[in-house]
């Protein structure tokens, strides 16, 4: 059981850091969900795995399941469905602002912006060059 959980737990961090390695934004996006994933499947494992036994110490039990990491698990996956939420959303007014979701170039497009240089001149430039 272990072996499998800790295969798991590998897996998706593996996948969630090639994900987030990436330059789009929903990428980045669903590589920190899988990361938070990993994070509290580790955080339930370390609880004991076991099966059949009582999330509460009482006097006549001798083996049983410690309820801290379940509790500290059912708090990361509000928190991080709540920071989910709030990335895609900014995520979002990203690619609304940009019509692009490419990491860098929303920030490039800002900086040509400022200094007075033509955005859409760049772009075209870039499209040619990528064909």
């Amino acid at each position: 059981m272990e072996f499998l959980i800790a295969t798991t737990i590998g897996v998706l961090t593996a996948a969630g850091i090639y994900m987030v390695m990436r330059l789009r934004t929903f990428p980045v996006i669903i590589g920190t969900s899988l990361l938070t994933y990993a994070v509290n499947l580790f955080l339930f494992a370390s609880g004991r795995l076991v099966i059949n036994q009582p999330p509460i110490l009482r006097d006549d039990v001798t083996s049983y399941t410690d309820p801290l990491p379940q509790a500290l698990v059912l708090t990361a996956i509000v928190i991080s469905f709540g920071m989910t939420a709030v990335v895609v959303m900014i995520a979002l007014a990203s690619y609304l602002n940009a019509n692009d979701d490419h990491v860098d170039e929303a920030r490039d497009l800002a900086r040509e912006r400022r200094a007075g240089e033509d955005p859409d001149a760049r772009q075209g430039d870039e499209k040619e060059s990528r064909a």
